[in-house]
This record gives C-alpha cells, structure tokens and sequence, in this order.
C-alpha cells in the first residue's frame, strides 16, 4: 500500500504555511526537497535559513528540519514532514570554495552548478554556447563530494552536466526534468546525459512542471506514468525519482525573482513568452493532496510492482540520499 513507502518529492518552490504543511502533511509525503534560494548570496541564505528555522519552530507538530536520512525516517515514524534544503544556483557560495563546508554543516544538502545561465562553475541550459565545467566548477565539485553535498544539474546545459558526471566521484543528481524524447524543452534532458547520469549511479527526478511535460497542462497521469515506464525500461528502476519542481500558490514575483534575479534589466520569460508570462496551470491530479498516491497508482496501473513503485515515489532519493550524503573519509 501507499502509506507503506517512504514517500519524497525531490523538488518543490511552494508558498510555504500553515495551510500548505498540512496538505503535505495529509498527503503522506514524508519528505521534500525544498528550494533555500535561487539568486540569494551567502548572506541572504543566512536570512533564508532564518526564515525556515521560524517556520521550524512555529509548525513543530508538522514538520522538522533534514540534516541526514534518518531524519526522514524519523519524519515518518512522528507524522510530521521532513524538509531538507537545495540551492538551485552555487550563489549561496560566492567565489569562496570554503563555504561550501559552511553551508553544508548549516543543512544545505544539495546545490545546482548552474541556473539556466553560466555560472562561475559551470554552463546553463539557456546558454548558446557550453563551455563546461570550469576550473573553479571542478575544484566545487571535489569538496561537495569530500563534505557530503549533492551535485545537482537539473539547469545546466549537455556538455558542463556530461563533464559533471565525469568529474564528480560520487553519483549526481537531476532532481527535477524530464526526458526530451517525452517533451523537447531546454530544460530536458537528452538521452546521452540520462544514460551517462544512470550508467554513473545518478538519480533522475521526473518533473510535473507543466513546460517541461508531454502536452503541457494538459498531460494526464496516463502521459506521465508511460513516460516513467519508458524510462524504466531504458535505464532501470533504481535511478527514477520524482521532483515535481511544484511552485503553488506562488505570486508572479516570484516567478519573476526565478527567472530574472538581478542579471537583467528586460524581462526574462524563461519557458514561457510574452504572451505567456504567468505561472502554466497545474495538473488537477497531482497539485491536491493526492498527487503522490495518484502517480503510484498510476505506475501500478503501468505494470510496476509494489515494490519498484515505492522505490520511485521515494525509496530511491532515500537510498540516494543515504550514500551521497555522508562525508568522505
């Protein structure tokens, strides 16, 4: 059954209440990967961290920070909700390679390279050229694996995420995308990174985003769950996830601060355009409190036993998570 799995979504960016906590809360999730900061320096994920450790302290029947995966298990075994953190950008380091150690120790798990542009450490997705990773990206990439922190590579383009991989001594992540043979999108991922992330160890979150999913806002879970199954048969089960990159009940500024930051003074629409500039409709079958149990029913539909569907809608970021995180000797 359903609540018999550990249950984890890989990525979400949703306004963070009360009300919202007691959704997830109902909605069996054990644990999410929250988005910290996108843009924000050192000093401003200092206020973040602030700002979730108020929440921590104000929702303590619901949920508790994530510093190492018996949290998670601890979160499920409380009924409460395990949150634990990512930057979708290395601005939360500055130019300064010693803080990755800081933040590490402050309960930032993960870090993506880049976000859609080039980045002191790598290239990103919406970038014309890919350069790789850089000098400063391959010495970053060596002490998130000495301290435990989780590459991610969810924003950055082919040949820097390639380079990635290669360099990185310990499995990647894509925590939120999906493949370009189910949706082309800037975003996506080609088969040769889904292939070279797998044949590495590495972890891919399917993403509910509706830009980046077959038919948009219209996709059913029927569409997404074939997506899934394809991939399993390409790749293997134990290295899909799901990270629904969900941002609920967010105002257009943040949308805005995600697609923009400080770096342009014209109006940057990401995947969408000018005449499409707001948030895209969400999935009526996943954005509710069912949305998890729905994609295991789905995938039990699609000829998934119990066991790999569990595996998917969370025992595979938990086993991830498990090896990832732990400091090299």
């Amino acid at each position: 059954m359903y609540q018999d799995h550990i249950v984890i979504d890989g990525l979400q960016y949703s306004h963070w209440d009360r009300d919202y906590f007691k959704m997830l809360k109902d909605s069996g999730i054990n644990a999410v990967h929250a988005t910290l900061v996108y843009h924000e320096d050192a000093r401003q994920t200092m206020t973040r961290f602030a700002e979730w450790h108020a929440r921590f302290e104000q929702n303590s029947d619901l949920i508790m920070p994530v510093y190492s995966v018996s949290d998670i298990k601890t979160a499920k075994e409380q009924g409460r909700v395990g949150i634990f953190f990512g930057a979708q950008n290395c601005s939360p380091i500055d130019d300064e390679i010693g803080l990755i150690s800081v933040m590490r120790r402050m309960g930032l798990l993960i870090m993506q390279l880049t976000y859609n542009n080039q980045s002191l450490l790598a290239t990103g997705c919406y970038e014309s050229k890919d350069s790789g990773v850089t000098r400063f990206g391959q010495q970053a990439i060596k002490e998130m694996n000495r301290v435990g922190m989780i590459i991610d590579m969810s924003h950055s383009a082919e040949q820097s995420t390639l380079e990635a991989i290669e360099v990185s001594s310990r499995p990647i992540c894509i925590s939120h995308a999906n493949p370009t043979t189910a949706h082309d999108a800037l975003r996506n991922k080609s088969d040769t990174v889904i292939s070279a992330l797998t044949k590495a160890g590495g972890l891919l979150g399917f993403s509910l985003y509706p830009f980046h999913l077959p038919n948009g806002s219209d996709c059913t879970l029927d569409d997404f769950c074939r997506m899934i199954a394809n991939c399993a048969d390409k790749y293997g089960v134990e290295h899909l996830a799901i990270g629904s990159d969900l941002c609920l009940n967010q105002p257009q500024a943040v949308l805005e601060w995600m697609r923009n930051g400080r770096w342009s003074k014209a109006m940057d629409y990401g995947e969408g355009n000018a005449n499409n500039s707001g948030w895209p409709d969400t999935l009526p079958w996943f954005a509710g409190k069912d949305g998890m149990e729905n994609i295991y029913n789905g995938l039990l539909q699609h000829g998934f036993n119990e066991t790999d569907a569990g595996k998917i809608i969370g025992q595979n970021w938990f086993d991830f998570l498990e090896q990832g995180l732990k400091p090299l000797a």
